[in-house]
């Protein structure tokens, strides 16, 4: 579903990644995993046409969609939950969620198949988004990005300021997505969870790929346990 091959990033004259390939399958989650700083957030930011400067190639459900704008890019069927979540805090709740189908009128995802799936948004729908908690907030930035009816998702650090029973909470989310025939791509430091849930994963360090492999033998693997686990 997704092909990325030998992608370079650079900032003015900087170079961020080298020679990046992954690929996602078809109702797969892939996690991309590695420290901060690695260049996870701008191999995100790559394939939705927020860098300058790329080189290589993006190929999403059969087309070239390199340096693409972004709002094109989610109508190819492409959706991003950011790091952070960049929601619109002093909108509501249900205005957030308007917005995420905007690029798809009178198509996007039915408000109440996203209440259904997090009970939680509608209690809250007229709340302003600002004043959710952590928890909520970031069940709000996935749900605005369904509401654009993607084929895949990218989630960029949805764990990130959780507590670790929200955390669970959010990748059990992600798995439930996954079963019903979402392809994923996970942007994840919480590594043990990413993995337990994965099909693939690929570890990105200093700008490069520098492992891939089924996500459960790379689970278990001593050196990733070492250098990410701590044990």
């Amino acid at each position: 579903m997704l092909e990325v091959s030998n992608l370079n990033a650079f900032y003015s004259n900087l170079q961020i990644l080298w020679d990046v390939s992954l690929s996602v399958g078809d109702a797969e989650i892939v996690t991309l995993l590695g420290t901060n700083g690695a260049g996870k957030t701008t191999l995100v930011q790559s394939l939705f046409g927020f860098i300058p400067r790329i080189d290589g190639k993006v190929v999403f459900n059969g087309r070239d969609v390199t340096g693409m704008h972004p709002y094109d890019v989610v109508k190819e069927g492409l959706s991003l939950v950011p790091e952070k979540r960049e929601l619109f805090p002093k909108m509501t709740v249900a205005e957030n969620l308007e917005l995420g189908g905007y690029s798809r009128s009178g198509d996007a995802r039915d408000l109440e198949e996203i209440f259904e799936l997090f009970p939680v948004l509608q209690e809250r729908k007229t709340q302003l988004a600002g004043t959710l908690s952590g928890g909520e907030q970031q069940m709000l930035a996935i749900a605005r990005a369904l509401m654009a009816q993607p084929s895949m998702l990218i989630l960029d650090e949805p764990s990130l300021g959780l507590s670790p029973l929200l955390v669970g909470n959010v990748l059990d989310t992600v798995a439930r997505l996954n079963k019903d025939g979402l392809s994923i791509l996970l942007v994840e430091q919480n590594v043990e969870h990413a993995l337990e849930i994965s099909n693939r994963a690929y570890i990105l360090e200093n700008g490069r790929i520098i492992r891939e492999g089924d996500a459960q033998v790379l689970l278990h693997d001593d050196e990733i346990r070492t250098a990410y686990l701590g044990f």
